[in-house]
């Protein structure tokens, strides 16, 4: 996967600052400063490993570019950039398909450490063999990084694979929070342990049959979550 991250910033001066550390960090960089510009440069830049967006935006915002990045097909990482710090716009941002956030004002190293992490985990690990894991009506492809309910395709985002093949090689093993930050956003990871409660969400909706009263992923209360087979 090419180290390629597109960063969408309407303040130039930030935009040219965070631009600056991700090149020197050996990134390749696509620049955005609107919406619109943002979606027009992924149309011409598909292999776009991980986004960058700044939330408060004239015109399309960052919610909505996420938005439409998902409905289009994009899998990778995004990173919000946000003014905000009420919990419910952080919990917006992930809904609309986020991985993470980062509240400005932010340090810039914070920023380039959270697309490292975030880049080593979509760019993901090549296997020699064929691996599928099977569980009910699952089947988890380690090698094409897919997923299969009943023979249908599951379209998911790397970090919503990433929760769902820790799971699936856990089965019936209660999985804290830090423990699903630690498998699937790494060990350097600094963020807030919501956005594992916001993800487990987001998954529920996509591939229980009732996300009001999830199957497969259940809440163990006071500790996490488990994979009932």
């Amino acid at each position: 996967m090419k180290r390629k991250v597109l960063v969408l910033e309407d303040e130039e001066n930030i935009r040219s600052f965070v631009v600056l550390n991700l090149k020197r960090a050996g990134y390749e960089i696509v620049q955005a400063g609107s919406g619109e510009e943002a979606l027009a440069k992924y149309e011409e830049n598909p292999d776009i490993s991980v986004a960058v967006l700044d939330v408060m935006l004239p015109g399309i915002d960052g919610y909505e570019v996420c938005r439409t990045l998902r409905a289009q097909g994009y899998s990778a990482g995004v990173i919000m950039l946000t003014a905000r710090t009420q919990e419910a716009d952080k919990v917006t941002g992930l809904m609309t398909g986020a991985d993470d956030y980062v509240t400005k004002p932010f340090s810039v190293v914070e920023l380039v450490a959270r697309v490292d992490a975030l880049f080593r985990r979509v760019s993901g690990n090549r296997f020699a063999d064929e691996e599928i894991i099977k569980s009910g009506p699952f089947k988890l492809n380690l090698r094409a990084r897919e997923v299969h309910k009943n023979g249908s395709k599951i379209e998911l985002t790397q970090i919503e694979y990433g929760i769902l093949k820790a799971f699936l090689q856990n089965i019936g093993k209660a999985l804290s929070r830090d423990d699903l930050l630690e498998m699937v956003w790494g060990h350097h990871y600094v963020g807030e342990l919501k956005i594992v409660d916001v993800n487990i969400r987001r998954l529920r909706i996509k591939i229980e049959d009732d996300p009001a009263h999830p199957r497969y992923i259940v809440t163990v209360r006071g500790y996490g979550y488990m994979w009932e087979a």
